[in-house]
């Protein structure tokens, strides 16, 4: 089993940017595919950008598109999520996930109770 610890949250501005990073530990001889959720106080939890960890192919949510990137390092175990031209509604609590068949973010979304394995989440507050 693989276990998913986040880092990397914090308070920014508007406009501003912050890198997250998840590191995998446990059983991760096996290829996952890795992705970012969010979720804001009362709202479902948000899909926004998955890796696989095989050939790097990722997929975003539109509102994310043009503005974070996720990127792996396989050495290091550890997935990122850079964000930039951060907007107040991109404040909530960021999860970091692993499954080893699904990688498609919205099918990751629309089947989030089904993932593999969560990191515990870290926060993100940007401030207009």
């Amino acid at each position: 089993q693989v276990h998913l610890m986040e880092s990397g949250g914090g308070s920014v501005q508007a406009g501003g940017s912050l890198r997250l990073s998840c590191l995998a530990s446990g059983d991760t001889r096996n290829s996952y595919c890795m992705a970012w959720f969010r979720q804001a106080p009362g709202k479902e939890r948000e899909g926004v950008a998955s890796i696989d960890s095989d050939d790097e192919t990722t997929t975003y949510t539109d509102s994310v598109k043009g503005r974070f990137t996720i990127s792996i390092d396989n050495s290091k175990n550890t997935v990122y999520l850079q964000m930039n031209s951060l907007k107040p509604e991109d404040s909530g609590t960021y999860y970091c996930a692993a499954d080893s068949t699904l990688c498609h973010i919205g099918t990751m979304t629309s089947l989030v109770d089904d993932l593999d394995a969560w990191g515990q989440g870290t926060e993100v507050t940007v401030s207009s």
